[in-house]
């Protein structure tokens, strides 16, 4: 099968054949998934260019992959067999305090963490424990599906810890609108119920996009000193009571702290994009964060229960993945060239070649 494969920081991805997952290769309680489709995320990015190097290759990427279960394990009832599934991409250790709370994602001693340190998605077939193999709705499509695997699942942890709270008026700021984003504002939204989202971005169709998603008021990010500014007067000089930075640049940070900076008082700032080098360190002098009684925390992938979750609102119609476009396994790196020059609105789905073994 063809697969996308990481060789090493700085070296070029590339789409190399490597042997099907065979039933022989299974532990009692996996499957394989036959993969429909796969979405391609900045992580991918954050790999080729050095920004994530996590000591393992090569290995294959990807992290948000659905499909139809083709084989089982001795302990997987056969029934199993033909599901149509979503993969949770980790695997924990089962005996840590974190596992113990269903908190796989922080996991310290993995066993697998698909499109990371295990082969991901990006491929053919891919396998997994039977349990991260979650059942899709019947309606939903492939191409549809593949963006809640990271998405979805990380606007839904994200606002759980940001402590959302529609019960007292508050206002929630998306800062950096695609994948993510787009998932944020419509669990904003729709699930949560608040009644005032806002959205930064740069690009004039991500704004509109936004808009037409839910939120109700976007700012143009293109210059991000003006951006504290604007956001301050669109909530009667207040700022917002939970900001979810998903761009993580140093002047993207910097116009959402301080004393006139977009986060307002009480405020809580998430933590979910990154960019590479120290130009690009969170840096906040303390005296505003405790004056205004701020917190800053960090907000990484998800937990099997927050994907559970994110394909019941994708379900319900609560939230809608948002699909640029769909392109062929073997033209991932033009996928990823777009997602790099920010030239796409919402996610890149590849759809693998199962003609060429």
């Amino acid at each position: 099968m063809e697969a996308v494969r990481y060789h090493g920081p700085n070296e070029a991805l590339t789409l190399e054949t490597i042997p099907i997952p065979t039933s022989s290769d299974l532990s009692p309680n996996e499957v394989i998934i036959r993969v429909e489709a796969s979405a391609l995320c900045h992580t991918e990015l954050h790999f080729a260019d050095g920004t994530l190097n996590l000591g393992v290759a090569p290995i294959t990427l990807g992290h948000e992959a659905v499909g139809v279960i083709t084989a089982v394990g001795s302990d997987v009832p056969p029934s199993r067999i033909g599901q149509r599934v979503i993969n949770y991409y980790y695997v924990g250790c089962t005996t840590c305090r974190w596992c113990k709370r269903n908190e796989e994602q922080l996991c310290p001693n993995l066993k697998a963490e698909h499109g990371f340190i295990t082969d991901g998605g990006l491929a053919g077939y891919i396998r997994t424990p039977s349990k991260n193999a979650v059942v899709l709705p019947d309606s939903l499509k492939f191409v549809d599906a593949a963006p809640i695997g990271c998405g979805v699942t990380t606007a839904v942890h994200a606002a759980k810890m940001g402590r959302v709270d529609s019960t007292h008026d508050e206002c929630a700021l998306v800062y950096g609108c695609n994948g993510v984003g787009f998932g944020l504002v419509q669990l904003l939204k729709n699930v949560y119920k608040m009644k005032t989202v806002g959205v930064v971005a740069r690009s004039e169709a991500k704004r509109k996009r936004a808009i037409e998603l839910g939120a109700d008021f976007v700012v143009d990010g293109t210059d991000s000193s003006s951006v504290a500014a604007v956001v301050r007067e669109k909530t009667r000089g207040e700022g917002v009571d939970v900001l979810f930075e998903c761009v993580g640049t140093r002047d993207t940070l910097d116009s959402c702290v301080g004393w006139v900076g977009a986060l307002g008082r009480r405020g809580r700032l998430v933590l979910v994009g990154y960019h590479q080098g120290e130009e690009h360190e969170f840096r906040c002098h303390p005296i505003p964060m405790i004056v205004y009684e701020q917190t800053v925390v960090g907000s990484v992938g998800a937990t099997l229960e927050d994907l559970k979750e994110a394909v019941q609102y994708v379900g319900e119609g609560k939230i809608r993945t948002v699909v640029d476009s769909v392109i062929s396994l073997d033209k991932f790196q033009d996928g990823l060239d777009r997602i790099k020059s920010c030239d796409c609105v919402g996610k890149i789905v590849c759809l693998p070649c199962h003609g060429r073994r």
